[in-house]
């Protein structure tokens, strides 16, 4: 095209510069405007935000603004290579139409071949536009495996900067979400180990991607979890089963339901790593996600046996998800559900377990609402001690501004039997009988309490009476 504008090598014309100048103007001006709707980081909320107007976007595909974007991957100036990529990913990611638009324009095969030869910043964006094609159909991720970008991102999780990794770690796993023949080759590129490797990275972000990528890979059959399996993940998944990271909690208890879901052996390999009782503090997590993927995970093990399901009973399963479906709502209660049903069909005896553990719950709510103490009083001589401390938390709350309550609690012996509870050193338990004990003069308390009347008949025995 310059030759058309300069027909001599060794002279330019006002208007020649003025030409270049333009174009080099234009160019700018349309990176600018696609990379104003760009955010580097590729944060999911934010593509969710970007949406063009449909009588926009229709105009972009009728004016093959794909095919303007293409050369621009081979400027010669980097940051405008990169602005392009990033331009192609937000519109393939947009729509499927336009992620065929860029599989149409043979744009897969040149960002693949720069993979290996371009800065971080490129090979981030060039992820990002293979993970935005992928992530809308098994023929589109297929595209992108046909043009050889497996091995590309495969030798990505490799590369020193961690934004690299997760960038290809996220674009595997678009790929391998979609069927068993889609994961198996991103198995046969060799991802399924440095995967494993990047979950141990320091960096948080690495180590969530990289565990819902081995979810995806082994949710669709045994063979596939198998694999998983062997490479050593299932160790480092319990390990960050208490991360404080809700989002990577998340993905780990993903992980480990998506391989024990698949058979009793691979469900006790998962067992055998030592989530419980562990996984049932995930059940109490203030964020909701982190208790349906925990009840889904002891759902997925508890369907396969008998004795996995006495096992999830003796840890205290059962009733940590009832606990659990006690404080959720909606859907997130499901998976807790179905497993209650899954333990309860195996045989009698741990159907019973789950009738005791939800009598055991609802006695507890009664309890916790219950304010008329002549109804709690008979229960301080018999119940058991996981329920004495819901009753005496009752009488702790009333006793303090009922002082005909405060009298009749003596004399029906409810004080001495409060004094005769065995509380470990600050539990929960030592706060409320404390409580109660401070209703009444400090000469009372001690005597009601045991060996008090011997320490009154030694003091007799001991005292010299003045003759």
């Amino acid at each position: 095209m310059l030759q058309q504008f300069c027909p001599s090598a060794n002279f330019i014309s006002v208007e020649h510069l003025h030409f270049l100048q333009a174009l080099i103007i234009w160019k700018n001006n349309l990176i600018d405007f696609f990379m104003s709707k760009v955010d580097v980081k590729f944060r999911i909320n934010d593509l969710k935000n970007f949406c063009l107007p449909s009588g926009l976007f229709f105009s972009w595909c009728n004016t093959g603004v794909i095919s303007l974007l293409r050369p621009l991957l081979l400027d010669v100036v980097p940051t405008i290579r990169q602005a392009a990529a990033l331009a192609l990913g937000r519109l393939a990611y947009f729509n499927d139409d336009l992620a065929e638009a860029v599989v149409k324009e043979g744009i897969l095969p040149q960002l693949v071949c720069s993979l290996s030869e371009q800065n971080r910043f490129y090979k981030k964006a060039a992820a990002f536009v293979l993970r935005a094609v992928g992530k809308h159909s098994p023929q589109l991720a297929q595209a992108v495996v046909e043009c050889g970008a497996l091995e590309a991102l495969v030798i990505c999780l490799e590369d020193f900067d961690p934004g690299v990794k997760e960038g290809a770690a996220w674009a595997l796993g678009y790929i391998a979400q979609h069927n068993s023949e889609l994961s198996q080759a991103v198995v046969d590129a060799g991802a399924v180990p440095l995967l494993v490797l990047c979950i141990q990275e320091p960096e948080i972000a690495l180590k969530r991607i990289a565990a819902s990528t081995l979810s995806d890979i082994s949710k669709h059959s045994p063979e596939l979890a198998q694999t998983v399996v062997d490479a050593g993940a299932i160790a480092f998944l319990a390990q960050m089963i208490l991360n404080p990271d809700a989002k990577l909690k998340c993905q780990v208890l993903s992980a480990l339901s998506q391989i024990a879901k698949h058979s009793v052996d691979l469900a006790e390999l998962v067992v055998e790593a030592e989530i419980f009782p562990v996984v049932l503090t995930c059940l109490k997590d203030s964020d909701e996600y982190v208790k349906k993927n925990g009840a889904t995970l002891i759902r997925e093990i508890a369907k396969h046996s008998p004795e996995l399901s006495q096992f999830i009973v003796n840890a205290g399963g059962v009733a940590a998800v009832i606990d659990c479906i006690g404080s959720c709502k909606g859907t997130v209660r499901l998976p807790g559900i179905m497993m209650l049903g899954y333990v309860a069909a195996h045989s009698e005896n741990l159907s019973m377990a789950v009738i005791v553990s939800k009598t055991k719950r609802a006695l507890k709510s009664i309890l916790q609402k219950c304010t008329y103490l002549p109804a709690l009083e008979p229960l301080l001589h018999d119940a058991p001690p996981n329920i004495m401390k819901h009753i005496i938390g009752q009488f702790s709350k009333v006793l303090p501004h009922d002082s005909k309550a405060r009298r009749l609690f003596v004399t029906t012996g409810g004080l001495k039997k409060v004094q005769e509870i065995k509380a470990e050193p600050g539990s929960l338990l030592q706060e409320y009988i404390n409580t109660i004990n401070n209703c009444y003069p400090e000469e009372i308390v001690r005597y009601y309490s045991p060996g008090y009347s011997e320490m009154l008949l030694e003091r007799v025995e001991n005292y010299q009476p003045v003759l």
